[in-house]
């Protein structure tokens, strides 16, 4: 073997591999190849920050296998991704497989296409440090942040929980959104629109009041002040517009609109954007730049000239502007302007369109708008007037492509025409309505809008957002949830011929659709580390960072300084809170309870949420009943709390026994006769009657039953094999197979009765296979 190529991930390396010739072996290191041991700290304080890295456990077969590969080669190349992190992976192959830099080059690349690997090949570079560093700079804070918090978070509030210095500033805004919104005082409002046609025209068009009312009064005043007064235009304003196209995606931009448009979660954007990468239909997907190569401007005109003619093309060379914008990388695009679409399962296929028609369009004409204002005057009026303004496309531009939606619209924005009318020109209304609305409190985040929202602040970077929101919603900290708008009685007020009529209307408001909600553990942990961990918990110290990661990046800055300036506070500080701060829980006084006199709080116990009655520090053991699901320390009452002490319940009996139900550490569950029965995810505690847990106690006694029936044949010896018995049997987890002191699990759906001894083997042997390829 002459050439060795690695990568890190084995549908690039299946990529790659068409592009190169025989003498060329492409393998995959199926990511790092060594990290920090998962259950240690592995940082060497003492020794100036010094990491221990290990080789995992299941990558310990793969180095072997990666180091004979290395031993026959004439040339090793490290073609892991041109980001830090890809830097790092190179780095770690390096040191692990102890390759010789006299025979080792590295190469990037941020397309999988045959003349970027090329290029590459011919234009190899050494692995740069500098960027490795920043990698162990952010690997090392984050670890020492997470492996000094997380105890204190273990012992003052409750056990497994975690703290990250980007994952505690996301939660951070989600809690403090929820605050926001929490003190918002919605205020109703009235807004007045009057449907006015031309006196010798028949075309109405709606016109909005210039201001609002407060009150429903002020709204019937206003009405009454219309009956017999005139109505002429006073002001006609018609002016051109321009608008620009959006510039081709970075990370964080794709993730937003991948979210508006096609309802993709932040993990599912990057999954799929990963996999169109590794197929080589797109370019690198971890990217802050809006930079466009001269190579791809090129595709780009030529492919908007054949589709829609030279009167479309306009070529632009947007400027990165992101806070600390990485290397200088390539916007996300298509590798191949000339395929609008690929053939490929539907995720992928959307998400290609998607990010073609943005680069597509980024290289567009403006489109031309006219917008028309007009203003209609009241006779009774001196102060207040109608208005009505509408746009019209005159040459559509880069609309003709795409255009990109924000978090405050429904998408793609509609023109509406207004006819032209002279100054002066007498109106007739023929309605007017003054509707009564109320001020929305501030929008909860969606993943979009809190990836825009921390890329505005400075906080992470392409690579860290969906891990970040990822992470945050598997720790529970926040939860993304569906939620109906709150619906309200609102007043309309009607004028028709002089005539003023007052209804009522359901107004229901807007419906939180895929929104960040925190949780009741989010709230208590951002709350104790707001108290004792205001550095951590700092925009700005966290932005800084970012920063000082980008100085060492840039070769600016020595990593381990920056390391040692913020963990020797840090420790401090640490060390002080251990002593000092006080066991917290979140607890909330809700009421006494009638029937003891007893106080009653909602709080964080070991295992969640829960009520309790009575005293901690009491001589007498309090009570404690877990809360259900949708439950909150912040929303449960009195009533609701005292509910959840009706476990265990009593339902009846059943053969002469006592039939109970209750909530154990495992879930809810039917007791009888000494024995537990799991109730299902559909049953609740509260609500199940005698009927249903009679019935799910023989549903388990008929399966237990069955179960031993099924064991009175087993073990069954199949045949025999190289003098070795091939035997089936029933474990815990299902039917195996056993041969020479080994199990193989069976496939769902195989009779371990019936197989043949040769069925037996094949499926030994390709057990064997996969074990030997994993």
């Amino acid at each position: 073997m002459k050439n060795l190529v690695i990568v890190e991930s084995p549908a690039k390396a299946k990529t790659i591999e068409k592009f190169l010739g025989k003498d060329y072996t492409v393998k995959s290191s199926y990511g790092h190849i060594r990290d920090l041991a998962k259950k240690e700290m592995s940082i060497d304080v003492e020794s100036n920050y010094e990491p221990q890295y290990q080789i995992s456990d299941d990558k310990r077969a793969l180095v072997s296998e990666l180091k004979k590969a290395v031993a026959g080669a004439d040339k090793v190349w490290l073609a892991s991704d041109e980001d830090r992190e890809g830097e790092a992976i190179a780095w770690h192959l390096q040191e692990t497989l102890k390759l010789d830099p006299e025979r080792t080059q590295r190469i990037v690349f941020n397309e999988i296409t045959k003349t970027a690997i090329l290029h590459a090949i011919e234009n190899p570079r050494q692995i740069d440090m500098n960027l490795v560093d920043a990698q162990q700079a952010r690997r090392v804070l984050d670890r020492l942040v997470g492996y000094e918090i997380s105890p204190i978070l273990w012992s003052k509030i409750k056990p497994a929980l975690s703290a990250g210095r980007v994952q505690s500033v996301a939660v951070r805004l989600i809690v403090e959104r929820e605050e926001e919104i929490k003190a918002f005082e919605s205020k109703p409002y009235f807004r007045v629109v009057a449907q006015m046609r031309p006196k010798d025209g028949q075309r109405t068009l709606a016109a909005e009041l210039s201001r609002h009312f407060d009150t429903e009064a002020e709204a019937q005043r206003f009405l009454e002040s219309l009956t017999g007064a005139s109505f002429k235009v006073s002001r006609i304003e018609t002016k051109p517009l321009r608008r620009t196209p959006a510039p081709p995606f970075t990370t964080s931009t794709l993730q937003q609109e991948a979210s508006r448009k096609l309802g993709f979660s932040v993990a599912r954007t990057m999954q799929v954007a990963q996999q169109l990468y590794e197929s080589g239909y797109i370019t690198y997907m971890r990217t802050d730049s809006v930079n466009l190569s001269e190579l791809a401007l090129g595709m780009a005109k030529k492919e908007i000239e054949q589709a829609y003619g030279p009167e479309y093309v306009k070529t632009r060379r947007y400027q990165t502007k992101t806070k600390g914008a990485q290397e200088a990388h390539e916007a996300i695009r298509p590798t191949n302007m000339e395929a609008q679409t690929i053939n490929t399962e539907s995720a992928q296929r959307r998400l290609y369109e998607l990010i073609w028609k943005s680069t597509v369009a980024s290289q567009m004409a403006d489109a031309e708008l006219e917008k028309t204002e007009i203003e209609i005057a009241i006779s009774t009026s001196d102060t207040l007037s109608f208005q009505c303004s509408g746009e019209q496309v005159k040459f559509d531009g880069f609309l003709k492509v795409y255009m990109e939606s924000s978090d405050d619209d429904g998408g793609e924005q509609t023109e509406r025409l207004l006819p032209r009318l002279p100054e002066g020109t007498l109106m007739a209304m023929e309605s007017c309505e003054a509707a009564e609305h109320w001020t929305q409190h501030p929008p909860r985040y969606t993943e979009a809008s809190l990836v825009k929202k921390l890329e505005d602040l400075g906080i992470g970077r392409p690579s860290t957002y969906a891990p970040t929101i990822s992470t945050i919603l598997k720790r529970e900290y926040i939860m993304k949830e569906d939620r109906e708008g709150e619906s309200r009685q609102c007043v309309v007020l009607s004028l028709k011929n002089d005539e003023i009529k007052r209804t009522e209307k359901v107004e229901k408001g807007y419906a939180e659709k895929g929104k960040l909600f925190p949780t009741d553990i989010g709230c208590v942990v951002n709350n104790f580390l707001m108290e004792h961990f205001t550095d951590i918990m700092d925009y700005n110290f966290t932005a800084t960072v970012e920063k000082d990661f980008d100085e060492i990046a840039a070769g600016k800055k020595e990593w381990r300084k920056v390391i040692d300036r913020f963990y020797v506070p840090f420790h401090k500080n640490i060390r002080q809170t251990q002593q000092t701060s006080q066991r917290t829980t979140g607890s909330r006084l809700l009421g006494v309870d009638p029937e003891s006199g007893k106080n009653v709080y909602a709080k964080i116990g070991r295992y969640g949420t829960l009520v309790q009655i009575g005293e901690t520090n009491s001589d007498e053991k309090p009570k404690f009943a877990s809360m259900k699901k949708g439950q909150s320390i912040e929303t449960i009452t009195l009533d609701e709390a005292l509910g959840l002490f009706a476990l265990p319940r009593s339902l009846g009996q059943f053969e002469d026994k006592d039939v109970t139900v209750s909530i154990g550490k495992f879930g809810p569950y039917v007791r009888h006769n000494n024995k537990f029965y799991s109730l299902s995810k559909n049953d609740d505690p509260y609500d199940v009657n005698l009927e249903r847990a009679i019935q799910i106690i023989k549903v388990k006694r008929e399966a237990e039953a069955t179960k031993e029936e099924q064991k009175k044949n087993y073990p069954h010896e199949i045949g025999v094999q190289d003098g070795e018995a091939v035997v089936s049997n029933i474990g815990r987890f299902g039917p195996y197979l056993t041969y020479k002191g080994e199990n193989f699990r069976l496939s769902k759906g195989v009779d371990p009765l019936t197989l043949s001894l040769a069925e037996a083997m094949e499926i030994i042997e390709n057990a064997g296979k996969r074990k030997k390829k994993k």
